[in-house]
């Protein structure tokens, strides 16, 4: 069989689209009319039909809500002891909450997504312009689309006003990125600028079918001229304009819909990314499995006893309680059955239905403390932090392991050109100094010595190659970032790109004597040293891509002679190179790397016309394909970039960003360790770890690189490094936490992305399980480590290494640019930095914020507070809750198990959903048990809350056990107090409704006021919710046995809590009643702050000093013995003498004695503390 031709496979997978809906001539191709949607976008979930079904079906998906609704039909079934109305009103409340709140956002998308289908297009019909209304638009159809107007749906662009058939576009609402992009037409159809010439267009559009991906795109266009063979073009990326980008400094364009409606890729994007859950989530869950056994042991038990307590008959049918036939001809099996369904209902309360609503509550109203601080407000970009998801803002309190990117993370990703190496030899423009351009710069400072005569033709080429190589655009006259004046040319532009470092060559190499100036009809327009205008004819463009590392341009020179120049990372260049001063260029590169600056590399080659005819028809091939068009370019691209010459290199200079070296040391005392995941050189990385200090002086550098691995067996290697690392700390006990202990090796371990590819590659025998075991055991015992030479997929390789590893620490992955979405969505917390590479990053995150150093409030302080405040609301509510029920449990053991309540039906509906809950709804907002100042000073509290601390089995037991004791003293207290005082004053008696109410007074304002002795913070609005709860349960009392309401088949409670109130004993009882409930945790919390602080207890008593003034902490470095002693100014003179007499604080100062060869250090003392003895 032959093989078929380039771009004639089968294809399954694609469609063929008609421009204009007109036939291909006869016997070009068969004519298939094929459907497609309409261009309606549907962002909404819901329709007016479907809502309530539909609505209901997802809510009662959860298993809590599920769980209620079947206690409530158990309720309506069968006779049980509570009305149905106690479940079936919270569960009512719970659910019409989360309805409306989902139909008013659905209902705002349904108004959006009808703007949006209902707005103007104009579109090409017989020749003329034809609006109608963007629902409408169809496939095929011819599209106009005018300056600053939004493109409908996804289009294939097919010429415009401008003469080179260019358009710039922003995509902001694509993907964030505000700076203009250039889009190109079809070659063949960029002449056509009317509607008639676009109208007579006959073509066909093969393309892939609708894929998510903005930023890929396979297709070709076949344009039929007369009766000839069809030209077939390739379609890319740069041929799309996509629905949702703005068209901007383009008088109009038209296009060709290729995928409308839900198919654009705009609206693939909208599905949501993979659900993440936090820690609190699932300890949560598993608390509530425990509960869920208790209710149904509770259960269990006290149907039991109920059928041993009947086994007596007089107990069984007592003479006033007489059974019928029916009831006593009942399956015994069946009855116990029964029985055992009313407990559970009785008992069902333990669970805590309205938790679910108050989480969501709090994570929602919480997420926008993050958004509203205007400490995270960056000024000089006018953003500010951003909050993708609120499901995980307590996991921001639980970072174990963070994973930074390093260029546009930790540095600025403002790129200064600082010099360049030319065929040995060095120049550096004068013109930059601290990245501003001086006015009087007037040519170059040569480090060595001139070039020869011979070497001034590649000093040329070289400053030609940085001109043309790039894909760098100019925008004329524009003022709105801020004109730049060219030194030589005399001309205001401004050059844009998606890259930084394009700019930086091209400007760089501006102040060296070579302008850019303009891309014109496929001739690149360049200003030579001389004043000369030079014109290139842009030929091929071969794009850069983080595979190759490298890009490359084909041009034409006005003599004829054909040039391809190629820029990229060294490792790409030098192993393609056949000619050029290699060893010089390579050494240069080297020591800028070491001084952390970026290097690219540059090299060229001649092409003869007959070479240059064999390169246009490889590349045509592979672009024209629609299948596997990627890897055919990538294998010609190999094939055309050999055999090159070198040229020389570049540095350019990447500034740390402002406090990241602060923020990082922050975060490794907070006891997270850091590692920094880079494509960038070993020298280069390495040099930015040492100064952001994730590398200190001290740090002994372990590698684990391909270098070291050719000399040696990756086992040899591992087991080596494993053997330095582990005798270390097999003899010394390192600090966990901080990684900054002096007493011992501080190791930072490299690692390139070649070398874990053999880590990560399973091995001859089917296991890859031992080296990694190996390779992580040496990295926990690295304070730092730095992965180099790292694609994207091997960072979130790494991450998902470390997240699955044996500790199952919570990681967290930080980075600005496309090729960090990888890791960012594979973290526990992805975080996005709103930088200059696009906004890819921080679409795709949890979080965006605007620089590295925000990213030190956002989990010292915000994710502290966070986890703090939701593991008590989680606690707090269990233990509210087993403090409400287990009075009903031990009640039953005195009502013979008849499944009577002791609460009213009003305070079994209203415990959970009024009297309880915005208390530790609004603890669980605005607790703050430290300072702010205090936790961004003190990054060491962040341990306090490490590993889930306050969610551990231990303090979960213990919370269990504080409601049960409470539960015990409201119950028996209550029980015994009266047992003998059942008289009132008017010699009434106490009945079990008075009783049950006395209990359930006593249980509401200990668990209130529990929570109030928890809380820290005090502003009027916690006063007025703790306070106004309170008084909010008496008046209903009040109003609730005060009047006989007409709708109540029953008035059980009428005048009980008044009865109460008006015996004397009961006001005693409440009383004393409460203060034995609380006394157990007070008493608890003393002695452990007094015998075991935290180191956040620790810091609570500083700042509670009676006097107001903290505590004077001597700094860590002076702790040493004799370090610091309080000393009169006499005795200054005697620094040797360790004796310090006994003195008065008389005088006005006092002196801290330094070690050895530091000099004194005068402090002055506070008034209160003069005239004290010491």
């Amino acid at each position: 069989m032959p093989c078929p031709c380039a771009g004639e496979e089968n294809w399954v997978d694609s469609r063929t689209i008609y421009v204009g809906h007109k036939e291909p001539p006869l016997g070009a191709e068969a004519y298939i009319p094929q459907r497609y949607p309409d261009n309606r976008i549907v962002s909404s979930k819901y329709t007016f039909w479907n809502f309530i079904p539909k609505n209901l079906f997802e809510q009662f998906r959860r298993i809590a809500n599920f769980y209620f609704l079947i206690i409530f039909l158990v309720q309506l079934i069968i006779d049980t002891p509570t009305s149905p109305v106690t479940s079936g009103l919270p569960l009512f409340f719970v659910i019409t909450v989360t309805a409306i709140k989902q139909g008013y956002e659905d209902w705002l998308r349904h108004k959006a997504d009808n703007a949006m289908n209902q707005c103007p297009v104009h579109f090409i019909q017989h020749g003329k312009l034809v609006r109608k209304q963007s629902r409408k638009l169809r496939v095929g159809d011819i599209v106009m689309v005018k300056e600053d107007e939004t493109f409908p749906c996804d289009l294939i662009f097919l010429s415009s006003n401008r003469g080179d058939g260019t358009c710039h576009v922003t995509t902001a609402s694509l993907d964030g990125e505000s700076s203009h992009k250039t889009h190109y037409a079809v070659q063949d159809t960029k002449g056509f600028h009317t509607e008639e010439d676009i109208d007579a267009l006959h073509a066909t559009i093969e393309c892939e079918q609708p894929q998510p991906d903005l930023y890929k795109f396979v297709g070709r266009i076949n344009v039929y001229n007369d009766l000839s063979d069809p030209v077939v073009r390739p379609l890319g990326s740069e041929n799309l304009l996509l629905r949702g980008a703005t068209l901007k400094n383009t008088e109009r364009i038209f296009g060709v819909a290729i995928y409308t409606g839900m198919e654009t890729k705009m609206a693939l994007n909208y599905q949501s990314k993979s659900q993440k859950r936090s820690a609190v989530e699932k300890s949560m869950n598993v608390f509530l499995i425990v509960y869920l056994c208790i209710l149904i042991s509770k259960a269990l038990v006290n149907t039991i006893l109920k059928y041993v307590w009947q086994s007596e008959p007089f107990r069984d049918e007592p003479w006033y309680n007489q059974k019928t036939e029916a009831e006593r001809q009942r399956n015994l099996f069946l009855r116990a059955f029964t029985d055992f369904l009313a407990f559970m209902v009785l008992f069902n309360y333990i669970i805590p239905v309205s938790m679910y609503v108050t989480v969501e509550m709090q994570k929602f109203l919480g997420s926008y403390f993050i958004t509203w601080d205007e400490d995270m407000f960056d000024e000089d970009t006018g953003e500010g932090p951003l909050v993708n998801t609120s499901d995980l803002n307590e996991e921001l309190g639980q970072v174990e392991y963070i994973f930074t990117d390093k260029t546009g993370t930790l540095t600025e990703n403002n790129m200064a050109f600082k010099e360049c190496c030319v065929e040995g030899h060095v120049y550096v423009p004068h013109a930059i100094c601290n990245g501003q351009v001086l006015p009087d710069s007037t040519g170059i400072d040569m480090i060595d010595s001139s070039p020869g005569v011979s070497s001034r033709e590649r000093e040329e080429l070289f400053f030609r190659a940085l001109c043309l190589c790039h894909t760098v655009q100019v925008k004329d006259e524009d003022h709105v970032d801020g004109p730049r004046k060219s030194p030589d040319s005399g001309k205001s532009c401004v050059y844009i790109s998606s890259s930084p470092d394009e700019v930086a060559l091209v400007e760089g190499v501006q102040r060296l004597g070579f302008t850019y100036l303009r891309l014109k009809d496929s001739y690149m327009e360049i200003l030579n040293r001389d004043g000369d205008i030079e014109r290139f004819e842009l030929l091929e463009v071969l794009s850069f891509d983080s595979v190759r590392r490298r890009m490359s341009v084909i041009v034409r020179s006005t003599t004829g002679e054909i040039y391809l120049f190629c820029k990229g990372a060294d490792s790409s260049i030098f192993p393609r190179v056949i000619e050029g001063k290699v060893d010089q260029i390579r050494s240069r590169v080297e020591r800028n790397a070491v001084e952390g600056l970026r290097t690219l590399c540059v090299a060229y080659k001649r092409l003869v016309p007959e070479e240059y005819e064999g390169v246009c028809g490889l590349l045509q091939a592979a672009k024209v394909a629609l299948q596997d068009r990627e890897k055919k370019l990538a294998e010609a691209y190999e094939q055309i970039e050999k055999d090159l010459i070198l040229l020389g290199a570049t540095a350019v200079e990447d500034r740390l960003q402002e406090k990241a070296a602060d923020t990082i040391e922050a975060l490794q005392k907070a006891g997270i360790k850091v590692w920094v995941l880079t494509g960038d050189k070993m020298e280069t990385a390495a040099a930015t770890c040492y100064a952001c200090r994730l590398f200190r002086r001290g740090t002994q550098l372990l590698e684990l690189t391909t270098k070291r691995i050719e000399e040696q067996s990756l086992h040899d290697v591992l087991f080596e490094l494993s053997k330095t690392v582990l005798r270390c700390s097999g003899s010394l006990t390192r600090d966990h936490f901080s990684g900054l202990s002096t007493d011992m090796h501080d190791y930072g371990l490299i690692i390139d992305g070649a070398a874990l590819s053999l880590i990560m590659k399973p091995r001859e025998d089917g296991s890859s399980a031992n080296y990694r075991e190996l390779f992580l055991d040496i990295c926990r015992n690295c304070s730092a480590v730095l992965c180099c030479r790292m694609a994207p997929l091997q960072k979130a390789q790494i991450v998902k290494l470390i997240k699955f590893s044996k500790e199952h620490p919570i990681t967290l992955a930080i980075g600005d640019g496309a090729n960090d979405v990888s890791m960012i969505l594979e973290a526990h917390v992805g975080i996005g930095v709103i930088g200059k590479e696009g906004r890819q990053a921080a679409r795709n995150s949890d979080y965006a914020i605007p620089k590295f150093k925000h990213l030190k409030k956002m989990l010292l302080v915000h994710g502290h507070f966070y986890y703090i405040r939701i593991s008590e609301l989680v606690q707090y509510f269990f233990y509210k809750n087993v403090c409400f029920i287990f009075p009903q449990f031990l009640y039953q053991f005195f009502c013979g198990f008849s499944q009577q309540t002791l609460y009213d039906t009003a305070y079994l509906t209203l415990y959970n959903i009024s009297f309880t809950s915005l208390p530790i709804l609004l603890y669980s907002l605005m607790e703050q048990h430290v300072g702010v100042d205090m936790l961004k000073r003190d990054p060491s509290l962040y341990r306090d809350i490490a590993k889930n601390a306050l969610l551990r089995w231990r303090v979960f037991i213990y919370w269990t056990f504080l409601g049960l004791f409470d539960a015990l003293v409201f119950f028996f207290g209550a029980y015994f107090m009266f047992e003998n005082t059942t008289v009132t004053s008017n010699g009434q008696m106490f009945g079990n409704w008075t009783f049950g109410t006395l209990v359930f007074t006593v249980m509401v304002f200990t668990v209130t006021l529990k929570l109030a002795l928890d809380t820290h913070y005090w502003t009027w609005i916690n006063h007025f919710v703790i306070w106004g709860s309170l008084l909010f349960y008496v008046i209903f009392s009040l109003l609730w046995g005060g009047i006989i309401w007409p709708f109540l088949s029953y008035q059980r409670m009428y005048y009980v809590f008044l009865h109460m109130l008006s015996c004397g004993p009961a006001w005693l009882g409440i009383i004393l009643l409460i203060t034995v409930s609380l006394l157990p945790d007070v008493l608890k919390k003393v002695l452990c702050r007094q015998l075991w602080p935290t180191a956040t207890e620790r810091t609570q008593q500083n700042m509670q000093r009676p006097d107001g003034s903290p505590e004077l902490a001597p700094p860590a470095s002076l702790q040493s013995p004799g370090a610091l002693c309080p000393r009169p100014a006499a005795a200054l003179h005697s620094a040797t003498s360790r004796k310090v007499p006994r003195v008065l604080w008389r005088s006005e100062e006092y002196t801290v004695l330094l070690p050895a060869r530091a000099s004194p250090v005068t402090v002055a003392v506070p008034e209160s503390w003069r005239d004290t003895p010491t």
